[in-house]
Order: C-alpha cells, then sequence, then structure tokens
C-alpha cells in the first residue's frame, strides 16, 4: 500500500512538471504570435552592411607591382597572378590578376597585407550566380566598383535592425516573469 501511494505521488509530481513544461511552451509560442514580422524585402530593401564588412575585393591594376604578397597569406593561395620581368628597367610587369569567388573564404588578409593598397573590400555582398565559374573574377571585372546600396535610388536602405528588436526585448521580459510564476 505505501509502495502504492509512492508511486502516485511520483506520478503526480511528473504530471505537474510536465504540465509546467507544456505550459512553458505554450508562452513561448504565445510571445512569438505577438511579434512583428522581422523580415525585410530582400530584392527592393537591403541592409547597409557596417564598415569593417568583408565583401567582394575590388582590385587596382595600376597599382600592382606584382610581389606576391596577397598569394603567399592568402590560406588557400587563391589571387592568380600572372607577371613577367621587364629586363630593360628589371621590374616585374603585371598581366593579369584573376581570384575565384567561389573558393575565396573573404578573410581580408591579401587586403591587409598588401603594400601598396591596390586590394580593398567593397560592400558587395550579392554574389549568387547560377555557373559556379562565373565567380572567376579577372582584373577587369575586380576593377568595377559596385554601386553602393545608399547610393542606389530604386532600394530602401535600412540602416539597423533595432526598430525590429523593440517589441521583443519587452515580450521576452515578460515572458520570462510569467515562466517564474508558474515554476
Amino acid at each position: 500500500m505505501f509502495t502504492m501511494l509512492n508511486r502516485f505521488q511520483d506520478y503526480s509530481e511528473q504530471a505537474i512538471q510536465a504540465a509546467r513544461y507544456i505550459g512553458q511552451g505554450f508562452m513561448v509560442t504565445l510571445d512569438h504570435m505577438n511579434r512583428l514580422p522581422m523580415t525585410i524585402q530582400y530584392p527592393y530593401e537591403k541592409l547597409i552592411p557596417s564598415e569593417r564588412f568583408r565583401g567582394r575585393i575590388h582590385f587596382e591594376f595600376d597599382k600592382c607591382i606584382a610581389c606576391e604578397v596577397c598569394v603567399r597569406v592568402c590560406p588557400i593561395n587563391l589571387p592568380v597572378v600572372d607577371w613577367e620581368l621587364k629586363k630593360d628597367v628589371k621590374k616585374k610587369q603585371l598581366k593579369s590578376y584573376s581570384i575565384d569567388f567561389g573558393v575565396c573564404i573573404f578573410c581580408g588578409n591579401c587586403v591587409e597585407y598588401c603594400p601598396t593598397n591596390c586590394l580593398s573590400m567593397t560592400e558587395e555582398y550579392e554574389l549568387s550566380i547560377y555557373d559556379r565559374h562565373d565567380l572567376n573574377y579577372d582584373q577587369i571585372a575586380l576593377g568595377r566598383l559596385p554601386i553602393s546600396v545608399i547610393e542606389d535610388s530604386t532600394i530602401q536602405t535600412i540602416s539597423n535592425l533595432n526598430y525590429l528588436f523593440k517589441g521583443n526585448t519587452e515580450s521576452h521580459s515578460n515572458s520570462r516573469n510569467i515562466t517564474n510564476f508558474l515554476e
């Protein structure tokens, strides 16, 4: 008889604990139902990247001295530098330069260690294409500067997402109070 009472007590404690967990899950569900949508209409609205954003690399052909420092500091030896030695001036002359953005990890080492500052990171992050071989940019494609998100008149820019999170902080604190009340 005593063991049956212990089992019934354990069962009732487990049922109460399960009800608490279900109540907590239900409160989280209600909390999410009360939130405003957090999506942006991507092609028409774009986020402004931060100053330190590492997007597509911009290359200035005239500044490059073909020293190949960018290749040596790249973790995957990515930039392909083709040059020829001009014997009359005893200097390298750059013939071609290319980067395959399908392989690039956007670490920024090439930009940081370039002695002539011929490489820089842009804010361009839209590199999706249908054929991965089109991501191999030569010096002409690397030399084109992208249109800035701020300057594009067809796009509404969203400087930060603070307005999206205003309602969330209040609702999270309320759900914590309700959760504490349930316990």
